[in-house]
């Protein structure tokens, strides 16, 4: 736990504590004040980005599924293979245009082209978030960032409808990842960094209940448009993407945080008034005033991340994240996209998957001022993975059972996932937080690139699907012991004051 003295960027000398000037931290919790109307509506309007970016992520669940068809003559049964039959002896069960496979006639193509937008979609998003996550930190800003994330998101997956083969569709899956890249790392980072420490893990958790809702809309959606072309879910997904967007560039505020280090001193000042409640208009007015110490470093483009690999506990702590943060990938990804596997009708499926978000936000929620980080992870990633290969031995005897669990290690992994996202907000300083957390996020989506192919794989052999999941979040949960505990601690905003409140609080920094 941190004491209640300000953060400095460097030991104070005993004569002159008391002439040291007060921490930016310090000095935004006491101009914000209590969490007033503004802040909460700032904080719902930048969290609403999840919804958008949980339904381009999960929306080739429907759009890519291979449909069910029927025989049409006495030529072919049920459990034939369809490549293998006359072009006129079966059909699908819904009009062609329902999935990009019956359309363009994918049904016999090889995984790897079946897989291929949503190959495209994730490397997209590994890339975007590779190139676009600094940018945030350095020239564009949280707010600006997030508008054009969105923007980029929403009319690549408009363009998406007039796609007319699947190298085309593919293509602008992969931009509609680029564009998806940072959203969820600039919403959260913002949202956060508009509140002050008391209200911070709350206002983090509201993210998560709009990705839930906006996982939850894609089988609402899906299910209304059932006979009707794969298009439309991109069309009821996209515009009001754009329309947001909007209203995002028009009354979202920037991080004064990020406007500090950045040296725009009288913009900061001017969100602070705009968000602060009325019991600390006497402390603005003296705002201008005061003085903070400035950050050594001379943050640039693409500088954030140098800084992070310059610092050797820095990139201690983000290698160590990110290897967590890998296996949980591998589960938060595989086991939605190994729904079509299971006996069960799929919009129920995803259905449930959706749901099990929801008591995993509220578990972040109640729970994240509670429970130590480091015994939280370790508890959820080890309680996904037996469960996880729980699923494998008990697949054979109870498909209940088996989806149970399978429900089961998915709420952990979520529950993983958002601990671990607060986590690292509290792990880095402003100045290089967004990388950090970006790099973090890119982890997750590494992983969850190898779920693909294992659960193609899995098909005949489900250990080698649930199975490895399993395995991996387990062993990657283990390395969360490496890093420092962080609740309660004072946020930070630079690289200096960061070792100092380490060192200050006996904290291991090269952790």
């Amino acid at each position: 736990m941190a004491d209640s003295t300000p953060l400095l960027l460097s030991r104070p000398d005993s004569s002159n504590e008391s002439k040291q000037p007060p921490s930016l931290d310090e000095t935004i919790e006491r101009c914000i004040g209590e969490f007033g109307l503004a802040q909460l509506l700032q904080a719902i309007l930048v969290s609403f980005a999840w919804v958008f970016d949980a339904q381009q992520t999960f929306i080739s669940v429907f759009t890519d599924a291979e449909p069910k068809w029927h025989c049409t003559s006495d030529s072919c049964t049920s459990v034939s293979d369809i490549c293998h039959l006359p072009q006129n002896s079966w059909a699908w069960d819904s009009p062609n245009d329902t999935s990009i496979i019956s359309e363009w006639g994918l049904q016999c193509a090889s995984s790897v082209i079946k897989g291929l937008p949503a190959s495209s979609f994730f490397m997209g998003c590994l890339i975007g978030g590779l190139l676009l996550a600094t940018l945030a930190d350095s020239l564009l800003g949280r707010k600006n960032l997030l508008f054009l994330s969105c923007l980029m998101m929403s009319f690549s997956g408009l363009f998406t409808i007039f796609s007319n083969n699947i190298w085309i569709y593919s293509a602008l899956k992969f931009v509609n990842g680029v564009g998806r890249a940072t959203i969820g790392t600039c919403a959260l980072v913002l949202s956060t960094e508009l509140v002050g420490k008391r209200w911070r893990s709350q206002v983090g958790v509201i993210g998560f209940f709009c990705f839930t809702l906006g996982f939850l809309t894609l089988p609402a959606f899906a299910y209304i448009n059932r006979g009707s072309s794969w298009r439309t879910l991109y069309l009821w997904t996209s515009v009001p993407t754009i329309f947001y967007s909007i209203l995002v560039h028009f009354f979202v505020r920037e991080s004064p945080r990020w406007l500090f280090v950045r040296g725009r001193k009288e913009e900061a000042v001017t969100t602070l008034k705009s968000i602060a409640t009325a019991g600390s208009s006497g402390i603005l007015m003296s705002f201008s005033n005061l003085e903070f110490g400035k950050e050594s470093w001379n943050v640039d483009t693409y500088s954030a991340i140098k800084i992070l690999l310059k610092k050797k506990w820095a990139c201690r702590r983000l290698l160590t994240v990110m290897a967590v943060v890998f296996g949980i990938g591998m589960v938060y990804y595989g086991m939605p996209l190994g729904l079509g596997n299971l006996s069960f009708n799929l919009y129920l499926s995803v259905t449930f998957n959706a749901l099990s978000e929801l008591p995993a936000s509220l578990v972040t929620f109640f729970l994240v001022d509670k429970l130590n980080r480091k015994d939280s992870l370790l508890v959820f990633t080890t309680l996904s993975g037996i469960c996880s290969i729980l699923s494998v031995v008990t697949g054979e005897t109870s498909a209940n059972l088996q989806m149970g669990l399978e429900l089961v290690s998915f709420f952990c992994a979520c529950t993983a996932f958002n601990i671990s996202l607060i986590y690292t907000l509290e792990l880095f300083p402003t100045c290089v937080r967004n990388s950090a957390l970006s790099m973090a996020r890119q982890s997750l989506v590494f992983g969850g690139m190898f779920s693909p192919v294992l659960v193609a794989v899995g098909s005949k052999n489900r250990f080698l699907s649930y199975g490895i999941f399993g395995m991996v979040i387990g062993i990657c949960g283990l390395f969360v012991i490496c890093l420092p505990e962080t609740r309660g601690r004072t946020i930070c905003d630079t690289m200096d004051e960061e070792e100092y409140s380490s060192a200050n609080n006996d904290l291991p920094v090269l952790g």
